[in-house]
Protein backbone atom coordinates (compact mmCIF):
# COMPACT_ATOMS: atom_id res chain seq x y z
CA UNK A 1 0.00 0.00 0.00
CA UNK A 2 1.38 3.52 -0.92
CA UNK A 3 -0.09 6.49 1.37
CA UNK A 4 0.32 10.14 -0.22
CA UNK A 5 -0.29 12.92 2.38
CA UNK A 6 -1.44 15.73 0.95
CA UNK A 7 -1.73 19.35 2.30
CA UNK A 8 -4.52 21.40 3.24
CA UNK A 9 -4.54 22.73 -0.22
CA UNK A 10 -4.44 19.14 -1.81
CA UNK A 11 -0.91 19.22 -2.95
CA UNK A 12 1.02 16.42 -2.22
CA UNK A 13 3.88 16.09 0.88
CA UNK A 14 5.49 12.90 1.17
CA UNK A 15 4.61 9.42 -0.21
CA UNK A 16 5.27 6.61 1.36
CA UNK A 17 4.91 2.84 1.66
CA UNK A 18 6.46 2.72 5.12
CA UNK A 19 4.34 4.19 7.41
CA UNK A 20 6.53 3.72 10.39
CA UNK A 21 9.81 5.28 9.25
CA UNK A 22 7.83 8.01 7.60
CA UNK A 23 6.60 9.04 11.02
CA UNK A 24 9.70 8.63 12.43
CA UNK A 25 12.29 9.92 9.69
CA UNK A 26 10.26 12.49 7.12
CA UNK A 27 7.17 13.56 9.62
CA UNK A 28 9.18 15.64 11.80
CA UNK A 29 10.75 18.07 8.64
CA UNK A 30 7.22 17.87 7.10
CA UNK A 31 5.57 19.04 10.06
CA UNK A 32 8.39 22.18 10.52
CA UNK A 33 7.31 22.72 6.78
CA UNK A 34 3.67 22.89 7.02
CA UNK A 35 3.34 24.69 10.52
CA UNK A 36 5.22 28.20 9.46
CA UNK A 37 2.76 27.76 5.91
CA UNK A 38 -0.24 26.28 7.59
CA UNK A 39 -0.37 27.65 11.20
CA UNK A 40 -4.37 27.13 11.25
CA UNK A 41 -3.80 23.46 11.10
CA UNK A 42 -3.10 21.21 13.57
CA UNK A 43 0.74 20.13 13.28
CA UNK A 44 1.26 18.01 16.11
CA UNK A 45 5.23 16.89 17.10
CA UNK A 46 3.74 13.32 18.59
CA UNK A 47 1.43 12.31 15.71
CA UNK A 48 1.02 8.63 16.97
CA UNK A 49 -0.59 9.69 20.37
CA UNK A 50 -2.12 13.12 19.31
CA UNK A 51 -5.97 13.05 19.34
CA UNK A 52 -7.82 13.18 15.95
CA UNK A 53 -9.63 16.18 15.08
CA UNK A 54 -11.37 17.88 12.01
CA UNK A 55 -11.02 20.95 10.79
CA UNK A 56 -8.53 23.73 11.81
CA UNK A 57 -7.42 24.85 15.62
CA UNK A 58 -10.26 27.26 17.29
CA UNK A 59 -9.22 30.90 18.41
CA UNK A 60 -9.52 31.31 22.27
CA UNK A 61 -13.14 32.75 23.15
CA UNK A 62 -12.45 36.02 24.39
Amino acid sequence: MVIHLLSPAQRPLAVTADLASFWQNAYPEVCKDMRGRYPKHPWPDDPLTAQAQQGTKKRPAR
